[in-house]
Formats: C-alpha cells, structure tokens, sequence
C-alpha cells in the first residue's frame, strides 16, 4: 500500500514559473515514487495572505483525511500564522524553493516580517525539503533549521534532444524566466547595449503576469537604449514552443539575483547549450565550471563580457556546448525527485 499524503498548493497551479512547475512534476511523479499525493489547492494571494485566503486554508486542510500528513509548498508555509499550523495536528513537510524573505525588490520591514514568519513555521515543520545546496546552507544557517530535518530534493530534468543552433550569421541567445526583479533582466538588457557592434539578437521567454511594474520598466529600457529590434519579450510559451526556442538557440544567458537552484539552467545544460550565468543563489552550484562562465550578479559589464567572448568566439560556445551536454546527461529525473520528497514523507510520518 502506497503512503498518501496532502501537497497544498496556493493560487493556480499551471502558472509557468519554476516553483509550480516544479510541483506539477511532484505531483505527476509521485505514484510512482509509492506516494499517493492528494493536490489540495487553497486560495492564492500568498505570501501576503489575506483573511479571507487564511480561512480558505483553514477549511481547505480540514476537509483532509485525518492524520494525512501535509507537504506544504514554502510560498504559503512561510506565511502561516504558527497558531494555524499548529492546529493542523498532523504531520507537516515544507518545500522551500527558497525562503520568501530572500526576494528582491521587497521592502525591508516586510523582508524581515517574512523572515520571523517563516523561521517560526520551519521550527513547527518536522522536516524542511529544499530544492538546491545553497537553500540548504541558508535555511540551516538563518533559520536555525537542524541539519538532521533538511532534505536537498534537486529538481529533476527531463531528457531532451540536444539543440542544433540556428545555424545563422547572428547568433540567437535565449534568457528563460518570469519578467519579475529577481530575474535582473534590467542588468540584461544594459548589458547587451554594450554589444551592439556584434550581430546577435535576444528572445527573453517566460511569463508577464507578476510583475507589470517590471516588464514595463524592462520595456522602457529595451525602448530607450534602442535596441527594440533586437531584444523581444515574447511572454510564456507552451512546453512544444519552448522546446523549439532551446533547439534554435545558440547560446542561453540567465541574469538572476538569486536562484534556489537554476531549473533553466539545467534544461539548458540537457540541451547542450553554451551558458552564461550568474552565480546567485544555487546557480553557482548548478553550472559546472566546464559548461558555461560564470559571472556576478547584479552587474552587466561582467555579464557583457562573458556574453562577448562567447558570440565572439565559436570554438568556445562549442567547448561549452560539449561540457554541457556532458553535464546535463548526469542530471537527476523527475523520479529521482519524487522519491526522495517520498522518503522524507514517509520519515515524518511514522
């Protein structure tokens, strides 16, 4: 008999960022894994819950079994009032794909209310699942999370055919990741203003939607440095779409602050893409020294430069490409995911 157990999840599940996508795949691998998880969604408006969204959480888990345990995705768990959890009487497993506090662009007084927030709920969670190395390190170091309850669970990443590149004169570079501050896209697109005596063009792909302020800032940006026919916020794609973006791509950048681990770092590296990166975050940890550069972030000449001396030079972008198809074969599956979530369920609930 499987073990069953309750993933709760806030607002809409098929939003296309990295954290639901994340838990979409949880959620598809988890039988396999002997796990029978029960998607139990509550209202969104997490990390910032109003009334009404705690009492939606309060009445959604108590119409759970008894006893199931719970695994709570981190952007609400690191929300909660402790009174809340505390009267969920059951189990509870948190999925921080990182603490919520570390998001740029918040105001300090609601950093440091999150901080205390999430650190309480961690202290009442009797295990904490982390999706990268350097969640793991921070959530033990600034929560005072025990070792013993912390569990690296590492994104899984699906096998794909390695991308045959545009085989044009201007070289196509892709940037994947919602249009929010944490992804810089900002230091991008000043980076590449620095570039235009170089052919190239830049599609950034990912979702619109949650932060207008950002993509109107990053839009006005593009417009002023006049560099509209060459940098194109195409908005999210659908899987197929996507998967056509990374094959025609000759060289893929990410220009994040902070990442818990790089999801599209890795779809990349399965590709075989050349990569330019930042180290925020676990993308330090994700790339391999041998299968991109590695630049600091929050700053566009390092990234410049990294990004010249790849479109400048194709035998480097195919050295990259080579150690990243390498590195990206040895990438853990979504199985591999889902067992280990599976394991630390199973841990907690005896």
């Amino acid at each position: 008999m499987s073990l069953r157990a309750a993933f709760i999840i806030p607002g809409d599940l098929g939003l296309p960022t990295g954290g639901y996508g994340y838990d979409r795949q949880v959620l598809k691998h988890a039988a396999a894994a002997g796990l029978e998880l029960i998607h139990c969604p509550i209202p969104g408006g997490y990390p910032c819950p109003d009334p009404a969204a705690l009492a939606g959480t309060a009445q959604a888990i108590a119409a759970l079994p008894a006893g199931c345990p719970l695994l709570i995705d981190g952007l609400a768990y690191g929300a909660m009032p402790a009174a809340m959890i505390r009267a969920f009487d059951r189990p509870v497993v948190e999925l921080c794909h990182h603490p919520l506090a570390v998001e740029p662009g918040l105001e300090a007084a609601t950093a440091a209310r999150l901080h205390a927030s999430e650190r309480t709920a961690m202290a009442l969670a009797r295990a904490v699942i982390v999706t990268g190395q350097d969640t793991a390190r921070m959530v033990a170091r600034d929560f005072a999370v025990a070792a013993d309850k912390i569990t690296v669970a590492l994104p899984g990443t699906e096998r794909a055919r390695r991308a045959r590149g545009s085989d044009s004169a201007t070289p196509r570079i892709i940037a994947v990741g919602s249009v929010i501050p944490r992804k810089a896209y900002d230091v991008l697109v000043k980076a590449m203003a620095s570039l235009t005596d170089l052919d190239w063009t830049l599609r950034i792909i990912g979702a619109t939607a949650h932060a207008p302020d950002t993509v109107a800032e990053v839009e006005t940006l593009i417009q002023a440095l006049q560099l509209q026919n060459r940098i194109h916020l195409t908005g999210p794609m659908t899987a197929a779409q996507l998967d056509a973006a990374y094959d025609g791509a000759d060289l893929f950048v990410m220009s994040s602050l902070y990442e818990g681990y790089g999801m599209v770092i890795a779809e990349a590296m399965a590709r075989g893409l050349p990569i330019v990166a930042t180290t925020g975050g676990a993308a330090a940890d994700t790339l391999p020294p041998q299968a991109g550069l590695k630049v600091p972030p929050g700053e566009n000449q390092p990234l410049a430069k990294a990004i010249r001396d790849m479109l400048t030079s194709p035998s480097l972008r195919s050295f990259f490409s080579d150690e990243a198809w390498r590195a990206g074969q040895a990438l853990p599956s979504w199985e591999d995911t889902a067992r280990t979530i599976a394991r630390v369920i199973e841990r907690t609930a005896r």
